[in-house]
């Protein structure tokens, strides 16, 4: 069975916030308009997890969530662009900043940071491990 790959989904919280998952209790990822971070939206498995980020206000990691639903066509495009669907798993005891991120040496390498215009970043299982630390999280 192959192992669980970890991923980094940002929102700004004024269009879907981690309060309005844990609402709906699942949703559709949709609206991602960059080739990268829709590719990286083709590559998850149904069993990964992601860390959701809140950005531009906030700019925190603020809880995990799961997909539940492989790649398929956006239904919000004609064109060839793709969504999943995601499923939240639980909130972070202590969000993580943007600033904390930053000044971790462990995290340095993270695609969050050296990729950091996308929407949605592979994040490596230490890097993973090393965030539910920082935000005094552990997994259900």
């Amino acid at each position: 069975m192959a192992r669980a790959q970890h991923w980094l989904l940002k929102s700004e919280p004024f269009k879907y916030s981690w309060s309005q998952l844990m609402t709906d209790g699942k949703t559709h990822w949709d609206g991602v308009r960059n080739y990268e971070a829709r590719n990286n939206l083709r590559a998850m498995t149904v069993g990964d997890l992601c860390l959701f980020y809140h950005s531009n206000e906030g700019k925190e990691i603020v809880g995990v969530a799961e997909v539940v639903r492989a790649a398929y066509p956006d239904p919000s495009s004609k064109d060839d662009w793709s969504c999943v669907d995601v499923s939240p798993v639980v909130p972070f005891t202590a969000p993580v900043s943007l600033d904390a991120i930053r000044n971790r040496k462990a995290l340095a390498a993270m695609q969050m940071l050296t990729r950091n215009r996308l929407s949605v970043t592979r994040v490596t299982a230490a890097e993973f491990r090393t965030l539910l630390k920082m935000g005094e999280t552990a997994l259900p």
